[in-house]
């Protein structure tokens, strides 16, 4: 077929070009999904896949990742491109790369990234992050004093040269793992996914004639980006602050100061203030600060336009250096998630002051709480099982807060019988919090309670991953705060929030997850919305008198 000329890029082709594309990044997504070994993909859903152009900006991205990975995906493409030319890649090359200030904040992420050929030329990349299920080190903790405690870290470098694997690095990564055939099977299911995105990618360019995805990248990518700032120019001019706490780390406690900053059709967003990095796993590098800042400003002005390399250039982020927003190598980072996660409740919670419409309370699930096992199955085999489950969301300024569901992540949780079917793990009791909602004229979305209990001979590893505990979710516009998180031993004891412990064969461990904050003053609940929740029970009768006044 002819190449296609400028001209052609008309809005409807551009949908249709852009609709396609979308659904070749979902392709790839399907093959990492269906080949990979770990629950932590295939049940929960911790991962993302990016087609992007010869400079490595984004074109499209799965309609199901992560958000945030998409978002990082090509910046750390963008530092394969300086560390390897275009000109230098050839036909089945793949590089990898899971270290925290190139990618995604911590080392559990690999990137996966393989270039895209259509007639004997570079026209772009395939790529992916997922979250593997060991890195070897400390464990998924939150507790490390640096980052070397925290696992293996893999330079960029050739996870595939020609089609043809380095056998000498994944002789190293495996070597440092607890469970190598997961790691491996998940890094393959990658590759696959890399391989389908560059096939179909080639596939849409010989069908449309078009020569490479540079002119159709410029344009949607301009598309995305007028999108955002016609969204921004709707804002008034002006700068709102907010403050959030969170239980840091035993007695360094989390400040997270936010300004954000509207001018015509561009916002800037400044963490001046906010606490200084520690020597604590909780540190978030500034790709994931940024991340998970431009995010939840687009699910607020402009949720509906796709996402690529446009819907964020109206948006700058600026953290201090040294904070722990934008910490210094080699500041411990695993369990960044428990700082980065926070980010979208400051940047609301500004912007409540003037677009009240616009935004939703604290979620109980930001940050998310984790709970990794790790020991020897029955039959010998080591295992490493992360619990993947969520609080509520917090409330919006027209509905209740969703229970048990995550944001700003939008990890999922999984099937418990998966779950139990790879570790030796037995779910007792999984059920939503009665009174973890914060109370408002909208609630917020409830927490839930998860039992589990250790069905092994042999003791195994707990790490806990968590926050919420003395700060729980708090409310917006008159809202009250959700249920605080609490962990709880079988015989009463409560381990360390953010700590390593062990667990003795038969012993049952019980997780609250929070729930999210309330909207609104709760004397303007609907008595019928009231009477709903005490019926369903998600709300005591106690709280029914004394919050809504309802008996």
């Amino acid at each position: 077929m002819p190449e296609a000329p400028a001209a052609a890029l008309d809005p409807i082709t551009l949908e249709i070009y852009w609709n396609r594309l979308i659904s070749a990044a979902d392709e790839a997504a399907t093959g990492l999904l269906r080949t990979a070994f770990s629950t932590i993909v295939r049940e929960s859903n911790d991962f993302a896949t990016v087609l992007m152009d010869r400079n490595g900006d984004s074109v499209s991205e799965n309609t199901g990742g992560l958000a945030s990975f998409s978002c990082i995906l090509p910046r750390t493409t963008k530092d394969f491109l300086r560390r390897f030319p275009a000109e230098t890649w050839k036909p089945g090359d793949t590089i990898v790369t899971n270290d925290p200030w190139l990618a995604t904040g911590h080392l559990p992420d690999f990137t996966v990234v393989t270039g895209i050929f259509h007639r004997g030329k570079l026209v772009g990349f395939s790529g992916s992050i997922s979250h593997s299920p060991d890195v070897g080190g400390a464990l998924w903790s939150a507790d490390c004093r640096e980052i070397f405690e925290e696992g293996i870290r893999i330079p960029p470098g050739y996870l595939l040269r020609e089609g043809q694997w380095n056998q000498q690095m994944l002789d190293i990564l495996l070597g440092n793992v607890r469970v190598p055939r997961q790691v491996l099977g998940d890094l393959q299911a990658q590759v696959v996914a890399a391989e389908v995105g560059a096939r179909r990618v080639a596939e849409f360019l010989e069908d449309t004639g078009l020569p490479d995805l540079q002119e159709l990248s410029a344009a949607l990518s301009e598309r995305a980006n007028r999108a955002m700032r016609r969204a921004i120019a709707e804002v008034p001019d002006g700068t709102w602050h907010s403050e959030i706490t969170a239980d840091g780390f035993d007695d360094k406690h989390t400040l997270i100061r936010c300004a954000v900053t509207v001018q015509g059709d561009t916002m800037h967003i400044d963490y001046a203030g906010t606490s200084p990095q520690i020597d604590r796993g909780i540190n978030c590098v500034m790709n994931y600060t940024h991340a998970y800042s431009v995010y939840p400003v687009k699910c607020a002005l402009d949720p509906f336009t796709p996402r690529n390399e446009g819907s964020y250039q109206a948006i700058t982020v600026a953290a201090p250096e040294r904070s722990i927003l934008n910490p210094l190598y080699p500041a411990p980072v695993s369990a960044r998630q428990l700082t980065g996660h926070l980010l979208a409740g400051a940047i609301y919670k500004a912007l409540s002051q003037v677009i009240p419409t616009r935004v939703i309370a604290e979620c109980g699930g930001a940050p998310t709480m984790r709970a990794l096992f790790s020991g020897t199955k029955h039959d010998g085999d080591s295992f490493s099982q992360v619990l993947f489950a969520s609080g509520g969301m917090g409330a919006c300024p027209h509905k209740d807060g969703m229970s048990a569901t995550a944001f700003p992540t939008n990890v999922g949780a999984g099937s418990i019988e998966a779950y139990e079917s790879v570790a030796p793990i037995i779910v007792r009791k999984k059920r939503l919090r009665t009174d973890s909602g914060g109370p408002g004229t909208f609630r917020g979305g409830l927490g839930q309670e998860i039992e589990l209990e250790l069905d092994s001979d042999k003791p195994a590893r707990l790490s806990l991953l968590s926050d919420r505990h003395d700060n729980p979710a708090s409310g917006i516009l008159g809202g009250g705060a959700g249920g605080p998180s609490v962990i709880t031993f079988g015989d009463g004891t409560r381990p360390h929030p953010k700590s390593r412990t062990s667990m003795e064969p038969r012993q049952s461990v019980t997780l609250l997850y929070a729930g999210g904050g309330g909207y609104g003053d709760p004397k303007k609940r609907a008595r019928t919305a009231v009477l709903d929740d005490l019926r369903h029970g998600y709300i005591s009768a106690a709280a029914a008198r004394s919050i809504y006044g309802v008996e």
